[in-house]
């Protein structure tokens, strides 16, 4: 941190239900340099078209004069580039994506900067996402051991929150956002974001709600917005009237809850909707349900299935689903998602098909790399099945693409594996031990 942020973090710590005003005075160009070197440099570029490299021929004056336009009100913020992406695995499903002008991404890097001490003093431990020191993994692997060593079980409300980064309520975000941050200018700045709107087919739309995904600053407009929409509301009001014990795990808008008893599992789920909805935001039907995570709906079959969907759930992408340990005893497994499996699988085969006249080391090494950060993440006790599938797939499609760019002489196996001998792809690893008693 730099002396600012943790000037900022002290005052926040002393005062942690006041609103603070004096914020903007640590926004020096110490700190503009900081958040340009923070951010990414190889990003789509913005409506105007400039990029980080143009940006920084002149960086020195580039910085004063952004900083001075912030200070003085007079900074214009520019609507996102809107483009649409695939949503998971749907080939029909699109989901909209904002990508901001780089300097936007500059200033918007600088104000998370200076907010994030702030919050970091109010948020609580059940939100892990896009906090210094959590991560999705972390919020899996809490999920595993409360099922396992607290609940043994239990009662799950799997949570689907229906667009919500486009249906965020901005009066409302405003009203939650003066709570803790009274800063005129920092306010004015998030007001000009929120009202920037978007640029689509060469149309600009300004939106009432929401916060384009893809903007710097959204993950922690929608990490306060949700704080109290649902973890301030869930601790204060809702577990005091429970007659179990209940757990709340979030990573920004994915969410599980976990209860001992199924009653208190039912009221939580028939009263979340009405909750959600003062706040102009909806649950999706089909995807919103009550797991009944006991012992005895455990899978017998240690592979990559998903189970019964109605005893496993999803969760940043694993299915938890009760198993059976190597010395007969039940366990939680964390299984790849089959939707996860099928992308990173898909995501491969297009990898081999559109480098496959690339050199041999080049596609060993984009291959790797992939597989790599399959494993990172994945590699945890009891999926080791799961990343056999992505090991063999890889090694199947990349043969299979290999053989189709020659066009007289086919590659057999044997040629193949001696390519492999010498080009290894890399192997399935478990990185992440799951603690067992």
């Amino acid at each position: 941190m730099l002396t600012g942020q943790l000037e900022i973090a002290r005052l926040a710590s002393k005062a942690k239900e006041m609103g603070l005003t004096s914020l903007n005075k640590h926004l020096t160009l110490e700190l503009l340099k900081e958040a340009y070197r923070l951010t990414r440099k190889d990003g789509a570029v913005g409506i105007d078209g400039q990029t980080a490299g143009e940006f920084e021929v002149n960086l020195e004056e580039n910085l004063k004069a952004l900083l001075e336009e912030a200070k003085s009100g007079r900074y214009k913020a520019p609507p996102v580039r809107r483009v649409y992406i695939p949503k998971g695995d749907s080939s029909t499903e699109l989901r909209p994506l904002g990508i901001p002008t780089f300097r936007d991404k500059v200033l918007q890097r600088a104000v998370v900067m200076l907010l994030t001490p702030v919050y970091e003093q109010n948020f609580l431990d059940c939100s892990h996402g896009f906090r210094p020191g959590r991560s999705a993994l972390k919020a899996s692997k809490e999920v595993d051991a409360l099922l396992f060593r607290r609940f043994n079980g239990g009662w799950v409300v799997e949570v689907d929150i229906r667009k919500y980064f486009e249906t965020m309520d901005h009066e409302k975000l405003r009203e939650l956002i003066n709570l803790r941050i009274r800063d005129g200018v920092l306010l004015r700045l998030i007001g000009k974001w929120l009202k920037a709107g978007v640029v689509e087919e060469g149309q600009r739309k300004i939106a009432e709600s929401g916060s384009p995904q893809g903007g710097v600053i959204s993950p922690l407009l929608s990490n306060v917005y949700l704080h109290y929409v649902l973890d301030v509301w869930f601790h204060d009001v809702v577990l005091p009237r429970l007659k179990g014990a209940a757990e709340l795990i979030r990573f920004a808008d994915d969410f599980v809850i976990i209860c001992k008893q199924k009653t208190d599992a039912e009221r939580i789920l028939a009263v979340l909707p009405k909750r959600f909805a003062k706040f102009g935001l909806s649950l999706h039907p089909d995807k919103t349900k009550l797991i009944d995570f006991s012992k005895q709906n455990r899978v017998e079959k240690d592979d990559s299935d998903d189970g019964p969907a109605e005893t496993t759930f999803t969760f940043l992408g694993f299915t938890f689903m009760w198993g059976k340990s190597r010395k007969g005893k039940p366990t939680v497994w964390r299984k790849t998602n089959k939707d996860r499996l099928k992308r990173i699988i898909t995501r491969i085969g297009k990898t081999c098909r559109f480098q496959r006249h690339h050199p041999i080391k080049v596609q060993q090494s984009k291959l790797n790399s992939m597989l790599t950060g399959h494993y990172n993440y994945y590699g945890v006790t009891g999926n080791f099945a799961s990343l056999q599938k992505v090991y063999r797939s890889a090694e199947k499609q990349w043969y299979k693409w290999l053989r189709r760019r020659a066009q007289k002489k086919k590659l057999r196996w044997e040629q193949f594996n001696a390519i492999l001998a010498k080009f290894p792809l890399r192997s399935p690893r478990i990185l992440h031990s799951a603690y067992r008693t």
